[in-house]
């Protein structure tokens, strides 16, 4: 140990978890992956028939090897935003179940792996477009699933000598339509789940907003957060010593509709639906299952670093214009010329929420992903600065308790840069819903056409509840608690109600 600032006893993170995703292996040999007890491979992408592929498979074995010499656990992630499509009904079907979980054991014998991350984007819960989903049984199958997977590695190679690690979203796992309420049993099969506290605010949102925030603002932008994500699962029975705070190495930009400048203390103001072209690893990309395309407007903080738009961590380049915001605890940058604005995390604001998660007795970090750090790693070492013996504190208040959560309709597993969000689909938020609506709108379970249409139970304003087009059945679901849908031609919004 080492004293740190202020005199706080500093330690490292008992685990630190990174996401190395295998379109990026040209930019691995600047990593130190010393700085990481576990990497997390992605990812696999499951077949119907319950196997799975993973491109990254030919350079295996070496990033194995290298790993394990350096002391560094390796898993296999397996799913993702474009991966999670089948989960729902491979879990339905006792042939594939029982395929997918001989899939991974073999997998992790022939790679000589220390486990398998499953990351399902989203059980219960509509992710990508294509995903199948079933509101009622996804999130019970999923823990039969990982009960037997449990069961499957502890005979195979002993009782609890490989890893089951899940990446999870800002709250629970649904059913039917809300988060559960009680999640302790998957823990007990689980030894870590990684929250993706990160993708909350960006393009799909009608005001610019926080990537990432630590608190959220009352009333402004998507009323979740870093701290609400940690109440939300302990909340629910999930152990705190077994979760890992997600922090994303990257930002999102965005065009705003005004001169950001002239309120300068304002974060959340009016944006165009153009995405604009990101660092010099954008480029653009379509989504054939919401039938759209563009750019992610994703920076990296090694290109905010290295293509100058900041000449320090903390200083921008003009005519970029650098503010921290006190409530959302992370810092935004404004260039006046193009009206981009940028959303991201750097050491200031990790501080903030590294401090915090030692504080609430987490047991590290996940950072999606290990390329995207600089060169003399300038955020990892804001995560090593780890508070110990529960020494973290921080100077801000925690946000208030929330029973919604939100994605981006079109983001990337988990925090990955590679399948920007669309302006075209709305970040959702779940509340309970009801089963049929009024007004003559679409009723839960009936028949539909056009895929991934959303619409608004009614028009009047005031009700929380919508409808996605899921594989020609009408998938309920609901804004956040407190707001309502609101229909904008094919495309729906959630506000605050109507007066």
């Amino acid at each position: 140990m080492a004293l740190g600032f202020a005199g706080e006893v500093v330690a490292k993170p008992n685990v630190v978890i990174g996401y190395y995703p295998s379109w990026k292996k040209q930019y691995m040999s600047s990593v130190d992956f010393t700085k990481y007890t576990h990497i997390n491979l992605s990812f696999g992408i499951p077949t119907a028939s319950g196997t799975f592929t993973y491109e990254g498979d030919w350079f295996e074995p070496q990033v194995v090897t290298e790993m394990h010499s350096k002391g560094v656990k390796v898993l296999l992630s397996v799913g993702g935003w474009t991966g999670s499509n089948l989960f729902s009904t491979i879990l339905k079907n006792p042939s594939a179940r029982t395929t997918l979980i001989n899939s991974m054991a073999n997998h992790v014998r022939d790679f000589s792996l220390d486990g398998i991350d499953i990351d399902w984007e989203y059980p219960g819960r509509l992710g990508n477009n294509c995903n199948v989903v079933d509101a009622a049984n996804d999130t019970p199958n999923f823990l039969k699933f990982l009960q037997d997977l449990r069961a499957q590695f502890d005979s195979t190679f002993g009782t609890r000598q490989k890893l089951i690690n899940l990446a999870v979203r800002v709250q629970p796992f649904d059913i039917n339509g809300s988060p559960a309420t009680d999640v302790s049993a998957f823990a007990k099969v689980v030894d870590y789940a990684n929250l993706m506290q990160y993708d909350i605010n960006g393009g799909w949102n009608p005001q610019t907003g926080p990537n990432a925030p630590f608190n959220y603002e009352n009333g402004k932008g998507m009323q979740v957060s870093f701290v609400s994500a940690i109440d939300a699962w302990t909340g629910a029975g999930w152990p705190a010593n077994q979760l890992t705070a997600g922090i994303g190495f990257y930002g999102r930009s965005t065009i705003a509709s005004v001169d950001m400048t002239k309120d300068p203390n304002n974060q959340y103001q009016n944006q165009t639906s153009t995405v604009p072209l990101g660092d010099s690893e954008d480029g653009a990309w379509w989504d054939s299952c919401a039938g759209s395309g563009g750019y992610s407007g994703v920076w990296q903080w090694k290109n905010l670093r290295s293509q100058g738009v900041l000449t320090s961590p903390t200083t921008a380049a003009a005519p970029w214009v650098r503010k921290f915001d006190p409530i959302s605890q992370t810092p935004w940058l404004f260039n006046p010329t193009t009206k981009q604005f940028i959303s991201y995390d750097d050491p200031q604001s990790i501080k903030v929420k590294v401090d915090y998660a030692a504080s609430k007795g987490l047991a590290g970090a996940m950072i999606w992903s290990v390329n995207q750090d600089s060169a003399s790693g300038e955020l990892m070492a804001a995560v090593q600065a780890w508070p110990g013996n529960g020494g973290g504190s921080t100077t801000t208040t925690s946000a208030p308790p929330v029973t919604s959560t939100t994605k981006p309709a079109t983001s990337s597993a988990p925090g990955s840069t590679t399948a920007p969000g669309t302006t075209t689909a709305p970040a959702t938020t779940s509340a309970p819903a009801t089963t049929s609506t009024s007004g003559g709108g679409p009723v839960a379970g009936g028949p539909c056409s056009s895929q991934g249409a959303y619409q608004c139970a009614d028009n009047t304003g005031k009700n929380a509840n919508y409808f996605i087009c899921n594989n020609n059945v009408w998938l309920q679901q609901a804004c956040g608690s407190g707001t309502a849908c609101f229909q904008s031609g094919a495309n729906i919004v959630c506000n605050w109600p109507s007066a």
